[in-house]
């Protein structure tokens, strides 16, 4: 059975206090895996207890948690772990045009503030909702995390140049057919940046590396001049528990992955934008306050 590792040599890169985690999942018993979507994820499931042990190991301080694809559109399982969890999260959740308000007030008042689109195979809500979900977002101020093949953004480039909502484009991007700095999607990108609400996210690098770990040199040069480029536009996310891998083999090591992901940033203020204070823009959080014990 698979076991995920929570704990161990701690990574060189130390975190600054504030640091978010923005892409995660976590489960709570009693939520069935439901018909459209993948299967929960392997070993024990993932919940509140194993991802504080991870949160102490890597030095996170605030986390986002995002509907898990298991779970399509029924939410409460995310409310229910926002509720485990406390104040240090939010949460991102499956909505489509039709979401009573009845309902959003409720994953708001649990401490929702995005909406996602995920238009690949097993994703809740595709990419045909979009307007419909950026009215309901933008009329809460709410973010969106849309996900899906960034190597057709040109495609999709002017209906997400006209998004009334903070949105983060996820998981690098997922240029599945594999791009450079100078290609035509990362000029895409750029130029979406520049329109003022998107961000882009530091996630999950083994779902599109084509020249794989531990290095991921294909996303690394990719992630490395978006950096460089708009380091006040990136955010990070474990992607824990890592719901792709389904045996020990292909389970990450957090600790050398949040090195590797995070060495990509130019400098100490890059890490600082990345971790505190872009997430705090994207997801409106408030600034960090440490607490006392």
């Amino acid at each position: 059975m698979l076991v995920r590792t929570l704990s161990g040599t701690p990574p060189k890169t130390i975190l600054p206090k504030g640091a978010v985690d923005t892409q995660m999942h976590m489960y709570l018993p009693g939520f069935p895996a439901l018909p459209g979507g993948p299967p929960l994820p392997a070993g024990e499931l993932p919940g509140p207890d194993q991802y504080r042990q991870l949160m102490r190991w890597l030095g996170i301080s605030r986390v986002i948690i995002t509907q898990g694809n298991a779970h399509q559109r029924d939410n409460s399982n995310l409310i229910a772990c926002l509720k485990e969890m406390g104040d240090i999260a939010r949460g991102v959740a499956s909505i489509d045009g039709d979401t009573p308000d009845a309902e959003l007030d409720a994953l708001a008042e649990a401490g929702v503030v995005g909406a996602r689109i995920m238009d690949l195979p097993g994703g809740a809500v595709g990419l045909s909702a979009l307007e419909a979900i950026d009215e309901r977002a933008a009329s809460r101020a709410w973010m969106l995390a849309v996900q899906f093949d960034g190597s057709n953004i040109l495609e999709h480039e002017a209906r997400l140049a006209k998004l009334r909502s903070r949105w983060v484009l996820d998981h690098h991007g997922k240029f599945f057919s594999g791009v450079t700095p100078d290609s035509p999607q990362i000029d895409a990108v750029k130029r979406l940046i520049d329109g003022g609400n998107c961000w882009f996210k530091f996630a999950g690098v083994y779902e599109s590396s084509k020249s794989g770990g531990p290095d991921y040199a294909d996303v690394a040069a990719v992630a490395r001049a978006i950096a460089a480029y708009a380091p006040e536009r990136i955010v990070w996310g474990t992607n824990w528990p890592h719901n792709l891998a389904k045996t020990q083999e292909e389970y990450p090591d957090d600790a050398a992955l949040t090195d590797t992901v995070l060495s990509w940033l130019p400098d100490e203020a890059a890490l600082r934008l990345a971790l505190v204070d872009n997430p705090e823009r994207l997801f409106g959080l408030p600034p960090f306050e440490e607490k006392g014990d």
